[in-house]
């Protein structure tokens, strides 16, 4: 068991290396970008970014689970890279030609998503589109190998490329939501056309089709697009009504308050990067059943102490990184995070159906909590009366993840049996919300003595932990062992 948390933790930390300096990078920036570009020009950019992803999961088609799943089914080399060569010529045939037809018709395609005509910021975006998804595919071939070292290094190549291409032409250029469009993405198709070299010599890239192979991924992953998609329009749908109904200046605070939570979600995209080919891979059921338990509760610890940690120094983390034009910004902070860490624990549940070869039980689940987010921002923050704002849209979105993985939860139960730890994982719910809620209704809002007592109370949290007996004596030894053996490691010479 120690081996496979091991892997986990190895392979996510790679994976979660370079989305720490890209976001590391991109919230250290958001002072200069937020003095360049008007919350409004952020809503947009952040609308855009929406939409991008939504094109990604509908042109994948299923493609990037059914990959993963048909790859740890079948131990023959030249067939999983007959696969490999498969999936990412699908997905680069749809995604060029959907572009091509798109942007003759880019101007009507921004007003129908903005509200306003600007064809070069949807060409930007259509450009998003085909080098997001075309990345996600390349991606995904690096880590069901788990090359971690190659993904490292595309992936740094990508930041260090989009903060050059995003500064010039957001500071210098004054391109404003053009520029953060255009950065990001045209960073990403370069970083696309260098891995497709670096696979074809590999022999895992190629623009023909196999009709076979493609069939059969079809009928694995085309029932899970329905849930994708409605999972993530879960997630956006907020960003789109604040935009469009309620208030553009809202919608550029909710974006700065999500790109700021992103703390949360640097972890919750390394696990998710990890976790799938982790699952998949282990071939005994109990072995599998008690692994996916022990990780569902170390997701819960590790992710609810930062959640915990950003309800009680929001305030300040947005005045150290944001424009003063912002700060409204950290009423809907906490939520966020909050709303990152349950959809981290999506993948575990979606596993679950993957193992059992059953993804159609996925939709529902992903549609129950669309409609309750739905349904709790138009009461929450309606368009018109007394409202929450952009805190009632962070509320609405953590009650649909609540909702949807209660469902999910009971939809995939009878496909294979997991007994999760729910003592444990009540206990660790109970500790870090007594924290989190008490340190905000106590303790002062501002000044630096309010953060030295908001830091030093949120040691409440590990100390509560210890004393309930949260720990087992076997997990505080190999905590000791781990302590024990880092510092053996800085203690020896490094070599000559």
């Amino acid at each position: 068991m120690r081996d496979y948390l091991k892997r986990l933790l190895s392979t996510g930390a790679a994976y979660q290396a370079a989305d720490i300096l890209a976001k590391g990078f991109a919230v250290l920036l958001l002072p200069l970008y937020t003095a360049h570009v008007l919350p409004k020009g952020y809503g947009a950019y952040q609308s855009l970014l929406v939409a991008i992803v939504m094109a990604s999961i509908l042109l994948r088609i299923g493609l990037g689970e059914a990959f993963v799943r048909f790859y740890f089914t079948d131990k023959d080399e030249q067939r999983r890279a007959r696969i490999a060569r498969t999936v990412t010529a699908a997905v680069a045939w749809t995604t060029t030609v959907v572009a091509l037809v798109a942007l003759p018709f880019s101007g009507d395609l921004c007003q129908l998503l903005l509200g306003f005509r600007d064809a070069e910021l949807m060409d930007c975006a259509i450009l998003g589109m085909w080098a997001f998804t075309n990345l996600e595919m390349a991606y995904a071939q690096l880590r069901v190998d788990e090359r971690a070292r190659a993904y490292l290094y595309a992936s740094m190549a990508n930041v260090a490329m989009t903060i050059a291409f995003t500064v010039a032409l957001v500071v210098f250029l004054d391109q404003q939501a053009r520029g953060l469009l255009l950065g990001n993405f045209g960073a990403s198709a370069v970083v696309v056309l260098a891995l497709w070299a670096v696979l074809a010599r590999a022999k895992r890239f190629s623009l023909r089709l196999r009709a076979h192979d493609l069939g059969a991924m079809l009928r694995f992953g085309v029932p899970t697009v329905p849930a994708d998609a409605s999972v993530y329009a879960l997630q956006v749908v907020d960003r789109f009504y604040l935009f469009r109904v309620y208030n553009e200046g809202a919608a550029g605070l909710y974006s700065i308050a999500l790109q700021l939570a992103t703390v949360v979600f640097l972890f919750v995209r390394g696990f998710q990067y990890a976790w799938p080919p982790l699952a998949y891979s282990i071939q005994s059921d109990k072995e599998a059943s008690r692994l996916y338990s022990l990780v569902t509760t170390y997701y819960v610890l590790a992710t609810g102490a930062v959640v915990c940690a950003v309800a009680l120094v929001g305030r300040w983390i947005v005045r150290l990184l944001a424009h003063p034009d912002y700060f409204g910004a950290y009423k809907a902070l906490p939520w966020l995070a909050l709303g990152w860490a349950l959809y981290g624990l999506y993948p575990v549940l979606m596993v679950l159906a993957g193992r059992a070869g059953n993804t159609t039980r996925n939709f529902p689940a992903t549609a129950a909590g669309l409609v309750v987010n739905v349904a709790l921002i138009l009461l929450l923050v309606p368009a018109s009366g007394a409202n929450l704002g952009i805190a009632g849209a962070g509320i609405a979105l953590c009650g649909a993840y609540v909702a949807m993985l209660v469902v999910f939860h009971l939809l995939t139960r009878s496909l294979f049996r997991v007994d999760f730890e729910w003592p444990r994982l009540a206990l660790l719910v109970a500790v870090f919300a007594a924290v989190a809620v008490s340190g905000e209704l106590l303790l002062p809002t501002n000044g630096f003595g309010g953060l030295a007592l908001r830091v030093l109370w949120f040691l409440w949290a590990p100390a509560l932990l210890i004393a309930t007996r949260f720990f087992s004596a076997r997990e505080l030894r190999g905590a000791r062992e781990l302590v024990r053996a880092a510092r053996r490691r800085i203690s020896q010479p490094a070599a000559p």
